[in-house]
């Protein structure tokens, strides 16, 4: 393993990128940790370490956002506009005619919905930042002397700024870096706050002085022990998902050429299980934040009825929220395999290549049986996906330990830095492949 690592630092241009990637992230955990001058980080802090309502909603967002919402900070809204903007923008070109001409128009049409994208990026930015500068305004989060207007406007230009830096910042990554730049800054993000979670559960292990059978309020030993085999399960889930395939035969019809007789062998049409990746638990789990804002201010302000609502979507206690995020996931899986897999253009691309499957005449059958088997094989993957989501719910519970801290070492969170991290490895391996040398994950 280390021969092989030693190779991966050999390569001159696959040494620049990863030390370009390195250095970018390096750059992005700097302005996390910048604070906005304005904010009186004393009592936010304690607010924020007290928990409950909108706090935990903020902390839900920074883990899928690479953002630091409980500082305030230079990047305190990550890049959750960019992510909002790439959704919506997803969603109209499936059914808005101009966009979806534009993206069947190959990279210049990309360009240009990309283009549309950082505009909305930035109206987005614009907006929640200022809600967000509102809100600490109302909280008392903010020093007196910097309670007007020309300080909020301040520090919304100031976040929007940000949010801009870290989208050019991704762009970079996936141009001069290697790997994908936004979903590596949701790596980095996660990675920081693991080793605090961490610290956390075991400080309250410690309180029981590490014993078994610590109860329903206590954390014991036997906690710690199922987290880590939760831990080894979901990332030997993720890259058996992630490796797992519908191997489908085909067969490439004979022709002559002169003298020679070509095609006529037998090849196999590779299908991912899980062809849409960690994007359904993003995007289930962003849609999910705004009925869980609405009805937080409605309870907030009226009560009654609108504070029984609000529980209802409380993450990680609820059963009405757990379910919704489920079929969110599974909605989103068939969604995102819907728009980055077209059987029409895949059954007409192996009959342009005088390539078809046995037993299904080329063209619209065998579009027909593509379809069908990708929808079959998509319900195991968003299964996989709601199975690792609902973990963090089952294991607070049973244990007792906090929703976030579990999403860390066994959930959603796992699963995004294990994906990314798993992409990345495949990327480097791509580049020594093609200069002859075994990849990372080849035995030998």
């Amino acid at each position: 393993m280390w021969e092989k690592i030693r190779v991966v630092f050999t390569i001159q241009e696959l040494r620049q990128k990863i030390l370009l990637t390195l250095l970018f992230l390096a750059i992005y955990r700097v302005g996390y940790t910048i604070p906005l001058p304005m904010i009186d980080y004393k009592q936010m802090t304690a607010a924020f370490a007290e928990g409950g309502g909108l706090m935990d909603i903020l902390n839900a967002v920074a883990t899928f956002s690479a953002s630091q919402l409980s500082q305030a900070t230079i990047f305190g809204l990550g890049i959750m506009p960019y992510i909002s903007a790439s959704i919506i923008f997803q969603l109209l070109a499936s059914v808005y005619p101009p966009l979806e001409k534009l993206q069947k128009e190959g990279e210049s049409g990309r360009k240009k919905i990309n283009e549309y994208t950082r505009y909305a990026t930035v109206v987005l930015c614009l907006g929640q930042s200022w809600m967000y500068m509102g809100w600490l305004n109302q909280s008392g989060l903010v020093y007196p002397e910097y309670t007007g207007f020309m300080w909020q406007l301040t520090g919304v230009l100031t976040m929007t700024a940000g949010t801009v830096f870290l989208m050019w910042l991704g762009e970079q990554i996936d141009e001069y870096g290697i790997g994908n730049g936004i979903s590596l800054l949701i790596m980095a993000g996660i990675l920081a706050r693991m080793p605090e979670a961490g610290k956390e559960l075991l400080g309250k292990v410690a309180e029981g002085g590490f014993q078994l059978g610590g109860g329903r309020g206590q954390m014991g030993v036997e906690t710690i022990l199922v987290l880590v085999l939760l831990f080894v399960a979901v990332v030997a889930g993720v890259v058996f998902m992630y490796q797992g395939q519908r191997r489908i035969p085909t067969q490439s019809a004979k022709h002559v050429r002169g003298r020679r007789v070509y095609g006529g062998t037998r090849q196999y049409l590779p299908l991912r299980v899980n062809q849409a990746g960690v994007m359904p638990i993003i995007f289930a789990s962003s849609l999910l934040l705004f009925p869980a804002f609405v009805f937080q201010w409605l309870a907030n302000h009226y009560g009654g009825f609108w504070r029984s609502l609000e529980q209802s979507f409380h993450r990680g206690t609820s059963y009405s929220y757990n379910v919704l995020y489920v079929a969110l996931i599974y909605f989103f899986c068939y969604f995102w395999t819907a728009i980055t897999f077209n059987p029409k253009d895949m059954a007409e691309n192996l009959k342009n290549y005088g390539t078809f499957i046995p037993g299904y005449r080329p063209g619209r059958r065998t579009a027909d049986y593509l379809e069908k088997v990708m929808v079959r094989i998509t319900y195991v993957g968003a299964g996989f996906l709601a199975v690792v989501a609902i973990v963090p719910t089952l294991i607070g519970a049973w244990s007792g330990v906090d929703y976030n801290v579990a999403s860390f070492y066994g959930g959603t969170s796992l699963l995004i830095a294990v994906s990314v991290a798993f992409d990345l490895v495949q990327k480097i391996d791509s580049h020594l492949v093609m200069r002859n040398y075994r990849g990372l994950l080849e035995k030998g």
